[in-house]
């Protein structure tokens, strides 16, 4: 043997090695050397700053000095269930629901041809189409929308040149969701929601439309069951999950959005909206926070539902 041989067999190995040795003989240390840092994040950053304005929403503000008075409470939960934040609570909901069935609607037989007749290729263009929208800023889609939406836009533009008009009138002169233009109604908010967040509804329920077997439908027509029969009792069922899972995103996002109802919609404030303005304009951070405890309830017992309809397996 050779002595560069003898000297490479006695070489002690490295501090790295050694650790490596050490923890891999404790699996248990290991997990919670990796665990402990991300849990610190969510413990301390995230749920931490959640019970700081769950706290918040306890204290008041005082009407003379504008200041907050760090004393227990529920002035600003009683301002907050006064009529015209209830009015707010009321209309944010309601956007998020009809935005939520919508996106469920288009999503649903995108999600089916996708899983069951689109070859290979057409599946990878399809999944290509549905993410793309997302490459792109946030903000530049929605003033994008808001141009295309515009009196002026291509849209109406477009609803001219075919003489439909009159159809457009017609919409926009429904009460409530109606307006001047499409870019100052509900009407245009809600199309800008499910354009958003759409994909956030389509990716959960094709992978659960994926999960299920050929033979569960083969099986369903050797019964003799006719297509919309073995649509409704056999593969919406097992794709509710991933349904649910998606609406998860959507009602969510669409819950606490600001941007799109101060870019697009008339002056009606949605949750955001007043969770901004009463914390940045007007300076009422109980009120604030009062607001923000809505949609953390309403988010609370839609996943405790939709947990025990096992959305999470389709995520």
């Amino acid at each position: 043997m050779s002595k560069s041989e003898t000297t490479i067999s006695i070489q002690q190995p490295s501090l790295v090695g050694r650790l490596a040795g050490y923890l891999f003989v404790r699996p248990r240390l290991m997990l919670f050397l990796l665990l402990t840092p991300p849990m610190l994040w969510l413990g301390i950053i995230y749920l931490g700053s959640l019970f700081a304005l769950l706290l918040q929403s306890f204290f008041r503000l005082d009407g003379f000095t504008g200041m907050v008075v760090r004393e227990f409470s529920l002035e600003s939960y009683a301002e907050l269930f006064t009529q015209p934040n209830m009015e707010i609570v009321f209309r944010t909901t309601v956007m998020a629901a009809s935005v939520t069935v919508a996106s469920a609607m288009l999503a649903l037989p995108l999600g089916y041809y996708m899983a069951r007749y689109a070859s290979p290729r057409m599946k990878g263009v399809l999944y290509l189409l549905v993410l793309l929208p997302l490459w792109s800023s946030y903000i530049v889609r929605v003033f994008s929308w808001k141009m295309i939406l515009a009196k002026e836009g291509i849209l109406t533009w477009l609803v001219d040149k075919i003489h439909m008009s009159w159809l457009l009138d017609a919409i926009l002169s429904i009460p409530v969701i109606g307006g001047t233009s499409l870019s100052f109604s509900y009407i245009g908010a809600f199309l800008v929601f499910v354009y958003i967040w759409l994909p956030y509804m389509i990716l959960p329920v094709n992978a659960a439309l994926e999960r299920i077997p050929h033979t569960v439908l083969e099986a369903s027509s050797d019964l003799g069951a006719h297509h919309w029969t073995t649509f409704r009792k056999v593969v919406f069922p097992l794709a509710l999950p991933g349904i649910v899972a998606g609406s998860i995103f959507t009602f969510s996002l669409t819950l606490g959005d600001y941007i799109i109802p101060g870019a697009i919609g008339n002056s009606s404030y949605f949750i955001g909206q007043a969770v901004l303005a009463h914390q940045g304009t007007a300076g009422n951070i109980p009120l604030a926070a009062a607001f923000t405890v809505v949609p953390i309830t309403i988010m609370g017992v839609y996943l405790t539902i939709a947990k025990r309809m096992g959305a999470f397996d389709a995520l």
